[in-house]
């Protein structure tokens, strides 16, 4: 998926004076510094991250280095980069220091709205300590690839570390642009090395998933060509004649956009499936990204390969996500656990969630996760990752089918990471409950979807003032209420982000109903 980083050779300048030459990008060189340079962040963690007075810096890199056609199906794509502003509230220690990176500039009404969250810190001195950078390039290039482009960012983003300063990356997701950033900065990745990146595609997922003893659809895995999947339709449908419907998906898709679905609709008994299933191929495709054609998604598919599986059904059905995190020191932790919001027209693209997942099952696929994270730390991953799930309630009982590995970031982390900034409080996975730091428990429903026409137009200092003038705002006092992301999409896209924490699950929801109306009438 990721082509080879097309970097220059440079010099890099360091505080002795000395000049360093770097390695090739992608060399084996180039990943021999990279693990390096990986061995020192045990010991960062292990003696500086416990120390809230300690001096730190966090490089934050939150580009989505994902494929550029597919990711460009997404509308307000450049602005998803504030979805980790979250990582501002890292401020509220009094010696860190913030480094964030951006494709385009942030509103500076953005950046006061999430100081303005800060806990026991003043916006001022969050202030001294923020440094915000842009490429000034909208252009369809990942960031890191357009960070990499520009030696003189780079060098500006290595004089905005305090001297002394314990230095680490806190990426979206690591692929090989991320390691040749970290070689270039000399600073290590709280992140899954690139090497390991192919343990999370929809292929390997299934094979670790079985590896758990963990239930996975009826399906194949390792597809390339056309024959391939022509050959896996038709194999599932003769091992399975209830089935109705397929799901195709890229290796390396996500949120549903890599994702296609084939129906078997109309088929009556074949004496030649297979024939059949190739005759049908181009007519029974169904793509999830609207403007990705049956051709374009075939094409990709081939470069990246992918699974066929069966589409599972039921009346009562479900789709819930365990987030894991991988510490350097080997431990496995269950930070979360939600019920997915999928929409559009397949069903299969990621809207918003709800925290945390449903009591019946939180505990059951937590523990699912875990077995999954111990098998990961098994084979070198760190960083935050998580599983997918299908869950179908038979016969009063939940089943529960593992979908796919996100190795990386997610949509939901950064609601839970702003829940845990603002309460500091921790998701205890054995009860599936979230408790504050003083013992009341938390939920939060979260969206990057609402969007609309009316709210077109409407301009950050628009959203700010529509928020205070109808109470839309997060109380640190009663630690309820609303806060706002993707906040720059608003105006040309219509499109928004909010979490919506309360003290009960309906309390969540009433506060987002509450926003759509307000918006609804404020907007065009």
């Amino acid at each position: 998926m990721f082509e080879k980083p097309i970097v220059r050779f440079f010099s890099v300048t360091e505080s002795t004076g000395d000049s360093v030459h770097l390695p090739e990008a992608g060399s084996p060189e180039e990943v021999v510094f990279f693990k390096k340079i990986q061995e020192q962040f045990k010991d960062q963690f292990e003696k500086v991250f416990p120390d809230k007075l300690a001096t730190k810096a966090v490089i934050i890199i939150p580009s989505l280095t994902l494929d550029h056609e597919i990711l460009s199906k997404v509308k307000g794509v450049v602005h998803y980069e504030e979805r980790l502003l979250c990582m501002l509230m890292l401020l509220r220690m009094p010696r860190t220091h913030v480094i964030y990176l951006t494709s385009t500039t942030i509103d500076p009404v953005i950046v006061d709205y999430y100081l303005h969250l800060l806990p026991g810190i003043t916006g001022y001195h969050a202030l001294q300590r923020l440094t915000l950078l842009s490429c000034y390039d909208t252009s369809p290039k990942s960031l890191t690839e357009k960070i990499l482009d520009r030696p003189r960012l780079m060098e500006r983003i290595r004089q905005s570390i305090p001297p002394g300063a314990a230095t680490h990356m806190a990426c979206f997701n690591v692929t090989p642009f991320e390691r040749t950033l970290a070689v270039h900065l000399n600073i290590p990745i709280f992140g899954c090395d690139p090497d390991l990146l192919d343990l999370g595609s929809k292929s390997n997922s299934r094979k670790i998933f079985r590896e758990c003893g963990i239930p996975v659809p009826p399906g194949f895995e390792d597809l390339h060509s056309t024959d391939d999947i022509v050959t896996a339709l038709a194999e599932l449908k003769l091992q399975n004649p209830w089935l109705r419907k397929a799901v195709l998906k890229m290796n390396d898709g996500f949120s549903g956009e890599g994702n296609a679905l084939f129906s078997f609709a109309g088929i009556e008994l074949q004496s030649d499936w297979k024939q059949w299933t190739r005759d049908e191929l181009k007519n029974k495709i169904k793509t999830v990204a609207n403007e990705l054609d049956c051709e374009t998604f075939l094409q990709k598919f081939q470069q990246m390969g992918g699974i066929v599986e069966a589409f599972v059904e039921g009346e009562n059905k479900e789709s819930p996500s365990v987030q894991c995190r991988i510490d350097p020191d080997g431990v496995c932790r269950v930070a979360s656990t939600h019920d997915q919001l999928l929409g559009g027209e397949s069903g299969q693209v990621f809207l918003g969630a709800y925290f945390p997942a449903q009591p019946d099952y939180a505990v059951p696929i937590s523990r699912m996760g875990k077995k999954v994270a111990e098998a990961l730390q098994q084979r070198g991953v760190l960083g935050r990752f998580s599983v997918d799930f299908i869950s179908v309630k038979e016969n009063d009982e939940w089943k529960h089918y593992a979908i796919e590995i996100n190795l990386r970031k997610g949509g939901t982390t950064h609601p839970l990471l702003m829940l845990q900034f603002l309460t500091n409080g921790e998701y205890d996975s054995e009860k599936g409950l979230y408790c504050t730091a003083n013992g009341q428990v938390r939920y939060y429903f979260s969206s990057d979807n609402l969007m609309s026409k009316k709210y077109e137009g409407l301009t950050p200092h628009d959203l700010i003032d529509i928020a205070m003038m109808n109470d839309l705002h997060y109380d640190g006092t009663h630690q309820e209420g609303v806060i706002f992301h993707l906040i720059g999409a608003l105006s040309q896209f219509g499109k928004l982000g909010v979490i919506c924490i309360g003290s009960s699950a309906e309390r969540a929801r009433m506060y987002y109903e509450r926003i759509v109306l307000v918006l609804d009438k404020e907007g065009k």
